[in-house]
């Protein structure tokens, strides 16, 4: 199932076998069309995602057990086995014992891939390739993963699964993320109840998207009275991003609640790294 027969990045660190930091890097949907349903009840899509410079810090010790977490984002991260980073070690099938501490500054349900990266990263320390195959199998446990595998800026298409690498273009960004969250299965089930609907926008899931979560749309008007532009949707949400660094005409949205992020894409080189991440 892994491309690789040597654990790549598994001697990265001190050289001791001693614990590792690695950043996980986000992922944001600049596009998002979604082009059928497979008889399976998967949705096929066809987006455009990049990776930001926005990243949680992936904490692995070989001989450890378990997961724990920190960061303003770690409340509500399950820490068993349903983790999508133990199902991660669970897939690589090449790991005997090791612990992870995920420091967490990606939000939980933001449509960020803060899950999703955080097994990617994992994956690729315990050697697992990104070959057709192995991102096939990857999109098993969460369609984000086999981009945040592979990184950058690229194509996805299937479920997920299928990633075409495009070439970097350096764009800065405003993340407003509010203090909500979207279940994605939430938003896609919203959005065969509305008929399928195509948005007006470039993100298809945004109109699912605010029936699951009314609030949303409070959050784009003032962010477009706010910045005289309307916001684009992550993904399912609940972040919304604007091109450019507009932070200091967001100011006042902090003071209700949100958190304002400017980000800027990374390149597959830097999105794939695995040098430690401190």
């Amino acid at each position: 199932m892994s491309d690789a027969t040597v654990p790549a990045g598994r001697d990265a660190g001190d050289g001791t076998g001693g614990p590792v930091t690695l950043r996980a890097h986000a992922k944001l949907t600049l596009g998002l069309r979604i082009t059928g349903v497979r008889d399976d009840g998967y949705h096929l899509i066809d987006a455009e995602m990049v990776s930001l410079d926005l990243h949680d810090l992936v904490t692995l010790t070989p001989g450890g057990h378990g997961i724990d977490a920190s960061g303003p984002f770690c409340d509500g991260i399950p820490l068993d086995g349903t983790n999508l980073v133990a199902r991660a070690v669970r897939l690589a099938g090449n790991v005997d014992d090791v612990g992870v501490h995920l420091h967490k500054l990606i939000p939980h349900g933001g449509g960020l891939g803060g899950g999703s990266t955080d097994a990617a990263t994992v994956l690729r320390w315990c050697g697992y390739g990104s070959s057709a195959s192995a991102l096939e199998h990857a999109s098993r446990l969460g369609a984000d993963i086999p981009f945040c595998l592979v990184g950058g800026r690229a194509r996805v298409r299937g479920i997920g699964e299928l990633v075409e690498p495009l070439d970097h273009v350096d764009r800065i960004v405003t993340l407003i993320i509010p203090p909500l969250a979207v279940s994605t299965p939430a938003a896609y089930r919203a959005w065969d109840d509305l008929g399928g609907p195509v948005a007006d926008g470039p993100n298809d899931l945004e109109p699912a998207a605010l029936v699951v979560e009314p609030e949303l749309r409070r959050w784009r008007d003032r962010i477009a009275d706010c910045v005289g532009t309307a916001p684009v949707l992550a993904g399912s949400g609940a972040t919304w991003f604007v091109d450019g660094a507009r932070a200091n005409a967001l100011g006042e949205l902090v003071d209700e609640g949100a958190r304002v992020v400017v980000a800027r894409t990374v390149p597959m080189d830097v999105a794939t790294g695995i040098t430690p991440g401190v």
